[in-house]
């Protein structure tokens, strides 16, 4: 039967383990009695469910992160991995040394409201939250806890000011598109932007694009692959392989540049003047932003030119599920959430349209 001793003023607990074995576990200096009681309450509890270890064979959160990080690397990209290996070293220090079933619901809420006190953005910290949810969903899966505390803590809620990313978002006016095309002479990077602009691609889509990738019959670009992190990879879902309509415009565009692109064993649209591919850092840094500048526009991300695509779709009133299809996203649903705030709240031609077909 368990029970609580007390030996050189440290309470301990004294009870049996799952294998019959008498273990002994001293409480740390300072504990009450009350304290001692909650954590025999536990392992009482952990024994009846059968999920109780000893605490000498627990690992500390930080092992179990690593545990985590290990088991990830062989099975998705460098940049992701590289993001999840910075929310386990910048963002757990207060976890770092716990043993992993000490991690307990309150912990994890204060850990939320903590974040939340110092203004962190909602959006950021529902990214490390899913890291930190998968760490422990790991740790259940080894045995080293007996339940995920994130399935039991209050999750971070918008508080009226954040629109979760949304804010973000800077499209550029058609005015301002023709300004911005119209500073940036060099033919190479005339063509990207336009591209980017008028396909909606992703910065390494257009990188990692080949001219076998043109479908000039069918005024299209195939999207196979993406150049990131100076490595290619396969589109990441069957929606982002897609062919993205462009128009005669941008079509004579890149026949022109055609003629003119370096050769490369890569057949790439897009290289250095060695045929190799572009560095996308030296590709922002040297022509998009002072593009930019020179057409005296504010400075925004080359992401942002997807959103224009986007922008400039929805404002002519283009099915959504066509535009879905166009952007690679895996349904309508994510197209929506994005870029819901685009939508225009009232349609006065869309009334009268139907008011004609109904009364008529």
């Amino acid at each position: 039967m368990a029970k609580i001793a007390k030996r050189r003023d440290r309470y301990v607990l004294d009870f049996y383990d799952l294998e019959g074995k008498r273990k002994w576990i001293t409480m740390p200096k300072g504990t009450t009695l009350k304290a001692a009681k909650e954590e025999l309450r536990k392992v009482e509890d952990d024994l009846a469910t059968g999920n109780y270890i000893s605490p000498k064979k627990t690992p500390t959160f930080d092992q179990v992160a690593q545990e985590w990080l290990d088991h990830k690397k062989m099975n998705i990209r460098a940049s992701t991995w590289a993001v999840y290996e910075g929310h386990t070293k910048n963002h757990f220090p207060e976890f770092k040394n716990l043993k992993i079933h000490q991690i307990t619901i309150q912990r994890v809420e204060k850990f939320i409201t903590d974040r939340q006190a110092a203004g962190m953005n909602l959006s950021t910290l529902r990214k490390i939250l899913v890291s930190l949810r998968q760490i422990f969903n790991l740790a259940v899966k080894r045995g080293y806890c007996p339940r995920n505390p994130l399935d039991y803590a209050d999750m971070p809620k918008s508080q009226g000011e954040e629109t979760d990313g949304a804010d973000k978002i800077q499209i550029l006016t058609h005015d301002q598109i023709t300004a911005f095309l119209e500073v940036v002479t060099e033919q190479k990077y005339h063509v990207l932007f336009s591209l980017a602009i008028f396909s909606g691609a992703r910065q390494g889509e257009l990188l990692g694009l080949k001219w076998s990738d043109i479908l000039w019959g069918d005024s299209q670009i195939h999207i196979q692959r993406s150049f990131n992190n100076q490595r290619f990879y396969d589109t990441k879902t069957k929606g982002s392989n897609r062919k993205i309509d462009i128009g005669p415009v941008m079509l004579k565009k890149l026949k022109k540049w055609r003629l003119a692109c370096p050769p490369g064993g890569l057949d790439l649209v897009f290289p250095t003047a060695k045929g190799n591919p572009m560095n996308h850092n030296n590709m922002v840094n040297r022509y998009f932003l002072p593009g930019l500048k020179a057409a005296k526009l504010e400075r925004i991300r080359f992401h942002d030119m997807r959103h224009t695509y986007a922008s400039l779709l929805i404002d002519q009133g283009e099915n959504i599920k066509y535009i879905q299809a166009q952007l690679g996203h895996s349904n309508p649903t994510v197209t929506l959430n994005v870029y819901a705030h685009l939508m225009k709240g009232t349609n006065r031609e869309a009334a009268c349209r139907l008011e004609d077909a109904v009364l008529k």
